[in-house]
Formats: structure tokens, C-alpha cells, sequence
């Protein structure tokens, strides 16, 4: 399951931007681009947000709570280059309850249940806290899993086909090569303590099931 390990930034941006205008001063391209990465992070600026907009078609949105994760503008800010697996040692609704509840800490962009059903919970331009690792938060789209890590039996083809497909569109969207040096699992991550997916997630049929789905469909084409 998602791992919190990414605190609200604390002195930071503000301080930084206003200190450091002098120096911008003179520098040109760079120091616009700098300033265009960071307005909007000022006390009182925040981005236009569409409440409900979805980055996979279809999915249920189901907003996290706003503890466990912050506002971003990936890939503007930080670039996406990771998707992290993860299996909630329990049932969509738990995740879905867990991910709402503020003293969690924690949750994933995604939930897939079982039968195939996809909740989103937070912006793929934000960084939600599921990984245990700030940076690796920041550089990634966390994707829950119905199920328990002992129990080949919950990862269902409908759950392997919904998330292959989530999976792939991320792929596309930021250009992440389908390997598993870029789709890695919870326990994979640098520091972690989680044991997830576990040893019957099935990566070489998953992977393959994410190639063939990373041409876009014909709606998807349309749309």
C-alpha cells in the first residue's frame, strides 16, 4: 500500500524567489522559465483546477484527502518518469477509505479494483505520497491494486487488463519507456519497507499486456 515519506516543503520557494530576484535579474530565457516554474507556488496563487477532472478516461473520481499529497505541476516542475505498483493488503473500499482519512499520510494516484473498476484520487500533476521517498513522489504515479500480496487469486485478468491500460496512457503521456526499470513495484523503491506487489504479481505478462495497449485506441485518438 501507498507509503507517506513526503512532507509539506517548509522555508522554501517564497524565500528563495524573493532573495534570490536580484540574481535572476539579466539572466534571460533561464530566469523566466524559473519564474513561469514557480509563480504560482506564492501564498495566496494557486492554479485553476477543474474539481473531478480526470486524467484516465473513465476512471470514478474520488478525491484524497488534501493531507496526503500536494499541489503540483508535474511535469513542469518535476518530470514524471516512474510508475510504481503497489497492492493495498485489502479491498478497493478500504483504499478508497484509507486515502480519504487525513491521518493517513498517504495515497496513490490510482485505485484498480478487482473487477476492473479504476478510482482516481489525485491529479497525475500533483504529488501524492505513496512511494515512502519524496523524490521518488515526486518523479512518479502511484497505482493501488485491490488484493493481498499472498493471494495470486485476487490479481484478477480484468484487474491486469484495467491497470495495463492505465498504465500504458501514463506511458504515453510522458513518454516513459515500458521496462522495469521505469514500472517498478513498492518494494523496488530506494528505502522502502513495503513487500508489494509481492511475489505473484505477474510483471512479464503485465508488461506485455502494457505494450499492447501503447497505441492509443481509436476514442482515445478522436478525444
Amino acid at each position: 500500500m501507498g507509503g507517506s515519506g513526503d512532507g509539506r516543503r517548509g522555508v522554501g520557494r517564497r524565500a528563495v524567489l524573493i532573495g534570490g530576484g536580484a540574481a535572476l535579474v539579466g539572466t534571460g530565457v533561464a530566469a523566466r522559465d524559473e519564474i513561469r516554474r514557480w509563480w504560482w507556488r506564492l501564498p495566496g496563487v494557486e492554479k485553476d483546477r477543474v474539481e473531478g477532472e480526470l486524467d484516465h478516461p473513465g476512471a470514478l473520481w474520488t478525491a484524497a484527502s488534501g493531507a496526503n499529497w500536494r499541489r503540483a505541476d508535474r511535469p513542469d516542475d518535476y518530470v514524471i518518469d516512474r510508475v510504481v505498483i503497489h497492492v493495498v493488503q485489502g479491498s478497493y473500499a478500504t483504499a478508497l477509505k484509507v486515502f480519504k482519512n487525513p491521518a493517513h499520510r498517504a495515497a496513490t494516484h490510482y485505485v484498480v479494483g478487482k473487477d476492473g473498476r479504476i478510482a482516481q484520487l489525485v491529479r497525475e500533476l500533483d504529488v501524492a505520497y505513496h512511494a515512502g521517498s519524496r523524490s521518488m513522489n515526486q518523479r512518479s504515479i502511484g497505482i493501488e491494486h485491490e488484493g493481498f500480496v499472498d493471494r495470486p487469486k485476487d490479481f484478477t485478468d480484468a484487474m491486469y487488463a484495467a491497470s495495463a491500460r492505465l498504465t500504458a496512457g501514463i506511458c504515453r503521456r510522458y513518454g516513459i519507456p515500458v521496462d522495469r526499470e521505469h514500472i517498478i513495484g513498492h518494494v523496488e523503491v530506494p528505502g522502502a519497507d513495503h513487500t508489494d506487489p509481492g511475489p505473484h504479481w505477474d510483471w512479464d505478462g503485465y508488461l506485455r499486456l502494457v505494450r499492447s495497449t501503447s497505441v492509443p485506441t481509436e476514442s482515445e485518438a478522436v478525444s
